[in-house]
């Protein structure tokens, strides 16, 4: 083998490899970035059990996890298998990138800027998903953090915009940014309009309740034996939750027959003749009731989500984002369809939309324009072929 052929095959291993590190990295980024905790500190990784540090020969990528069959060499507990998934999701995703886009070692200044920002684009939608999977939060760090990433590496490197000049790479990354935030949000509100509403009715008087655990927490709703958090009601000032209620016992004042509309920072009571009577959230420190009928407010999709399209925008370009939707919502639906057909529906229950748009975006980064071209090809056959039994 030349020497030639030698740098080549240790650059096919080198970027496999240097994912699944990449990997080992994002499953800090994972643990730590939803729980507040810095990422640099502390430096070592820990056992998630039992807050052991973990020396560097126990914590090699992917081989590691293999050999401790999954377990913390110190007090045996489980070690995730996500960790290990991660780590080889990463490394396959950076060896596609670079097979993709790639190319010989002689050429590796002409395409290896492009790869190494493909490759920081891969790593946040991995982060950002698995995040998103666990905790239904996709953190600005990742979304607004990485479009700025995406704009400054569009000017960079204009050939990740398939454009020649640098103003032109950032231009395009910039618009295509706006598109994704405007047009998912244009999405949500529409969404919020026609289906903003979720609306129960109980054949008996059903018990509800706000309480508290304590004040550093916020506020817990409960229906029947369902328990709900505050945020996943109420995420915007205008929401409110519409309470027909037989009983309501506000503080130490008890209500019979009445409307209790609910809103993030207030509660108005509303009797059958009319009469209203409101008060602050912050002086009710008692609240339950029995309901008949109940209007529960509720998001399209996340805020989140949109910032995410954003930064997709920002590194792939505005064809990128439109195709994204496109296909975020066939695997939405695909999915959680096959899922249910392995009979594990209630894992694809816990899929929020997110990780879709990150699928639609690798999507497009490895075979999107060839996708648009076999679908606009097989619209035009089928339009033909229409065209044909009507004439």
């Amino acid at each position: 083998m030349s020497r030639y052929e030698l740098l080549n095959a240790l650059l096919h291993f080198l970027c496999f490899f240097m994912g699944a590190g990449i990997g080992s990295f994002l499953n800090v980024v994972i643990y730590r970035l939803p729980r507040g905790i810095s990422v640099n500190n502390p430096r070592r990784s820990f056992c998630p059990s039992c807050q052991y540090k973990i020396p560097w020969y126990q914590n090699i990528p992917l081989v590691s996890w293999l050999l401790l069959r999954g377990r913390c060499a110190n007090c045996g507990g489980g070690i995730s298998a996500r960790y290990f998934g991660v780590e080889l999701l990463t490394g396959l995703l950076f060896y596609g990138i670079f097979w993709k886009v790639g190319g010989d070692w002689a050429a590796i200044k002409d395409w290896g800027p492009q790869v190494l920002l493909l490759w920081v684009f891969a790593s946040l939608l991995v982060a950002g998903s698995f995040i998103d999977i666990e905790h239904f939060i996709l953190p600005h760090e990742i979304t607004i953090g990485g479009t700025v990433v995406g704009l400054g590496g569009a000017a960079l490197v204009p050939s990740l915009m398939g454009e020649e000049t640098h103003l032109r790479g950032f231009m395009i990354s910039l618009a295509s940014a706006a598109l994704g935030l405007g047009g998912l949000w244009l999405v949500v509100e529409l969404g919020k309009l026609a289906f903003g509403r979720k609306r129960l009715r109980f054949d008996f008087p059903t018990a509800w309740s706000v309480t508290q655990p304590d004040d550093t927490q916020p506020p817990v709703v409960t229906l029947g034996e369902e328990k709900t958090g505050w945020a996943d009601i109420f995420s915007r000032a205008s929401d409110r939750m519409i309470i027909t209620a037989p009983a309501l016992k506000v503080n130490e004042r008890s209500y019979d027959n009445v409307v209790a509309e609910l809103w993030m920072e207030k509660l108005k009571v509303r009797h059958g003749d009319g009469k209203l009577e409101e008060f602050a959230l912050e002086g009710v420190t008692f609240l339950e009731g029995s309901t008949t009928h109940i209007v529960i407010p509720r998001e399209a999709m996340g805020f989140g989500d949109v910032l995410l399209l954003m930064m997709i925008g920002s590194f792939t370009g505005w064809k990128c984002v439109l195709f994204t939707v496109l296909a975020a919502s066939v695997l939405g639906v695909l999915i959680p369809t096959a899922l249910r057909l392995l009979k594990l529906s209630d894992w694809g229950q816990k899929i929020p939309f997110g990780p879709y748009l990150a699928g639609g975006a690798l999507l497009w980064v490895f075979r999107g324009p060839e996708i648009m071209d076999w679908y606009f090809g097989l619209g035009r056959m089928l339009a033909g072929l229409l065209l044909r039994v009507i004439l």
